[in-house]
């Protein structure tokens, strides 16, 4: 879904917006309809995340529907999400793991740290700590240039996020070793 989202979401659209896009796409039900709980976006640390809102509402990416209690409620307008697969309750358990990977850090981070968190989590080999990626990739997933990209990765090391970071063999390739992991839980 990141790599979904990276392809179909307007160049330069904000980490909080990816971050929301990519929780209302894995509960979508089979009407193309979501319910986020603020206490989700809470969590993101996005609190009422207005920018992130206003970028996928600028995008034409969704319509808000009544609001009605403590969740957000979105008609998501790209019906092509409808095609992606998996089922729904693997969205809402790949939903729930992106919410733990996202936050499992003790350091506070701001939105697009918590984003490149989560996709280096989601290109990590399940049970190992090390991972690597093409770094085009994982900028254009982040919504960053590479060298945006290197520097949020800089953040990380320096918060303690990330054990260490590197180029690989090839000038493309980005290899890491995770902090901290939910992986397996």
């Amino acid at each position: 879904m990141l790599n979904y989202l990276a392809v179909t979401l307007p160049t330069g659209t904000g980490a909080e917006a990816r971050l929301m896009a990519l929780q209302f796409a894995l509960r979508m039900n089979d009407k193309a309809r979501t319910r986020v709980s603020h206490g989700v976006l809470r969590s993101l640390r996005l609190g009422a995340a207005a920018h992130g809102w206003d970028e996928l509402l600028r995008a034409g990416w969704l319509l808000p529907l009544p609001h009605r209690g403590r969740a957000l409620e979105v008609q998501l307008l790209d019906t092509a999400l409808l095609t992606q697969h998996p089922a729904r309750p693997d969205r809402l358990r790949a939903a729930d793991w992106a919410l733990r990977a996202a936050c499992c850090s003790r350091a506070r981070l701001g939105p697009l740290p918590l984003l490149v968190t989560l996709c280096l989590e989601a290109h990590s080999t399940p049970g190992e700590d090390n991972g690597t990626a093409d770094s085009e990739l994982l900028a254009r997933e982040c919504g960053v240039s590479p060298s945006g990209l290197a520097l949020t990765l800089d953040h990380l090391t320096t918060k303690h996020a990330l054990r260490s970071w590197h180029t690989g063999p090839m000038p493309e390739d980005l290899c890491w070793t995770l902090a901290e992991s939910v992986r397996d839980e």
